[in-house]
């Protein structure tokens, strides 16, 4: 049985398909079928229309990936098939960090996309003989390899580092600026008020936490 929460990303290959829901219903009960009771829930669904001639382009791909990350929820993705065989596609999902599963493959997960992305595996081998020469060619020149350099972290890798902290920061502010607004419109004035309404929508903390009157003030602040 599933457990934990899940945002369900469907697809169809037409609009005229997508309208009449033909092939969609399916792929809700293999959802169906894949949460089989449990203590789960569904914190929303996706539905892209796909014409097989942009297949790169899919905004609710997009969308769902946000909402997985507002609600640190797994992405479930109810149609796998040829998407397993697109190695861009594959790459791009392991890059967003977050976990997926598959309703029509139970060997698709963040565990195993490495071993599917045969473009990422050919990258890591690259990787790996370049480092190697790069060894070579230091030993060769006399360079010491290995053991305690007393090597500290420079500024300017503390300032990426800080960067990339604040871009994260940024990112998750402008994620939860959408709910935010609809809570206010729902009547929400109140720092606490907000905190509460983002409790009550199951809404995480970046730490996986309750949301507190100053942490919504924080976030409003960074999303100004």
């Amino acid at each position: 049985m599933a457990q934990g929460k899940f945002v369900v990303y469907t697809r169809v290959s037409t609009k005229r398909q997508g309208d009449s829901g033909l092939g969609l219903e399916a792929q809700r009960q293999a959802v169906a079928v894949y949460l089989n009771g449990g203590d789960w829930q569904v914190c929303g669904e996706f539905t892209e229309t796909e014409s097989g001639k942009s297949d790169t382009n899919r905004p609710q791909l997009q969308a769902a990936i946000k909402a997985c990350r507002i609600y640190g929820a797994k992405l479930l993705i109810a149609k796998f098939d040829r998407l397993s065989r697109d190695a861009g596609f594959l790459l791009g999902l392991e890059k967003t960090g977050i976990e997926f599963v598959a309703a029509d493959n139970p060997h698709a997960n963040r565990m195993t996309i490495g071993i599917m992305a045969v473009v990422a595996d050919e990258e890591r081998r690259t990787i790996s003989t370049r480092t190697k020469a790069a060894l070579q060619a230091a030993k060769a020149r006399g360079v010491r390899l290995g053991g305690d350099r007393g090597v500290t972290l420079s500024a300017e890798s503390k300032a990426k580092g800080t960067a990339v902290l604040k871009a994260k920061a940024n990112d998750r502010a402008s994620d939860l600026s959408g709910i935010i607004e609809e809570i206010k419109g729902s009547g929400a004035v109140s720092l606490r008020e907000i905190a509460a309404a983002l409790n009550a929508r199951s809404v995480p903390t970046a730490r996986g936490g309750l949301w507190s009157a100053v942490q919504v003030s924080r976030i409003l602040k960074r999303a100004a």
